[in-house]
């Protein structure tokens, strides 16, 4: 497309496992959720990888650590060893040993996973702002975290110490619905400092750099449920991405995108993978996908047809991202989403 920005998703003549080396997969909300396979994923994923597709889990959750969640993923039925894992909590790792004196003490408010990722990078993980931490690493800590880790960093931080966080996602979703994460949590020792941390996870330069380091992937696909962090970080890693509507995006929001948050491919779940994409056509003024045209009147979003749901989506993208341009799409969707039930 001659457009700096995308106006429709795109469409693929052969299964995207084929068309790209490895996918790097987002874990909470796309693999699983509240530790459960989400559907079709175990599937989804052995066929990918029997097809020679690399598979790569990279996760803004710092809490667990690579082994953890390696044998997490081989419970639920998708064999992982622990180097097939990215997260978060190695990539701020990264980030604070390249302007952290080897030994340097850091103040720990999180879980196990950010401890490991530290030490591996030769920091000193400590637990009290008085053992004189020279920098503070925050992430996820779990439903558990007590509330006194926060005045820890908060003490450390008015002290001098660096404040870095792994992700500043603000919501985890679970088995039970959607809860505060670790972005919710940095919000605390924003609000009690004043400070601003560094912050190393997707969708920001740092976790793409760990992700290429880690799996040296030349034609990666990243695939996420979260335009904030799973899309945004592909677009500025300037690779291609597939979303899902398995975790916290809805049709209305991915509607609505403004360019850094637009996917290249659509798709229900992780069946997505093992499929070409089909193309959306503008015709006549609107924008054509299986049997659905979807088309901007007024101030709202009008589908016709029927068929796959799905189709339909793709088509009120290309509509609404076309009409957009640049920006954000202020048309009306409900009434176009509301027939596709999604």
């Amino acid at each position: 497309m001659s457009q700096q920005y995308r106006s429709r998703p795109l469409g693929s003549g052969v299964a995207l496992s084929e068309a790209y080396d490895t996918a790097l997969l987002d874990l909470d909300g796309v693999v699983y959720a509240g530790g459960h396979a989400i559907v079709h994923a175990v599937e989804s994923l052995g066929r990918a990888r029997a097809g020679g597709m690399h598979l790569a889990y990279v996760t803004n959750n710092a809490l667990r650590t690579p082994d953890a969640v390696a044998e997490h993923l081989t419970e639920l039925g998708v064999p992982a060893d622990a180097a097939d894992v990215i997260t978060s909590a190695q990539a701020v790792a990264r980030l604070m040993a390249d302007q952290l004196p080897s030994g340097a003490k850091v103040l720990v408010v999180g879980g196990e996973g950010l401890r490991v990722a530290l030490r591996e990078r030769g920091l000193v993980p400590v637990e009290s702002a008085d053992d004189e931490p020279v920098a503070v690493a925050q992430g996820f800590g779990g439903p558990d975290l007590a509330w006194g880790r926060f005045s820890e960093a908060a003490y450390a931080i008015s002290r001098g110490a660096v404040w870095f966080a792994s992700n500043t996602d603000l919501t985890i979703p679970g088995a039970r619905g959607i809860a505060p994460g670790n972005g919710a949590a940095v919000e605390v020792v924003r609000i009690a400092t004043g400070a601003e941390p560094q912050v190393a996870g997707k969708p920001l330069p740092p976790m793409h750099r760990e992700t290429v380091l880690r799996t040296g992937a030349k034609r990666p696909l990243v695939v996420g449920d979260r335009l904030d962090t799973d899309i945004e970080g592909a677009f500025n890693g300037g690779v291609d991405s597939l979303l899902v509507l398995t975790g916290v995006t809805d049709a209305a929001q991915l509607i609505a995108a403004e360019p850094k948050y637009r996917p290249t491919y659509v798709d229900r779940d992780l069946r997505g993978l093992l499929t070409g994409q089909p193309e959306v056509s503008e015709e006549d003024g609107g924008f054509r996908c299986g049997g659905w045209t979807a088309v901007v009147r007024g101030d709202a979003l009008a589908l016709e047809g029927d068929g796959d749901a799905i189709d339909g989506l793709r088509a009120l993208c290309g509509a609404a991202w076309t009409h957009a341009g640049d920006g954000s799409c202020r048309v009306d969707a409900g009434k176009a989403v509301a027939r596709l039930g999604l």
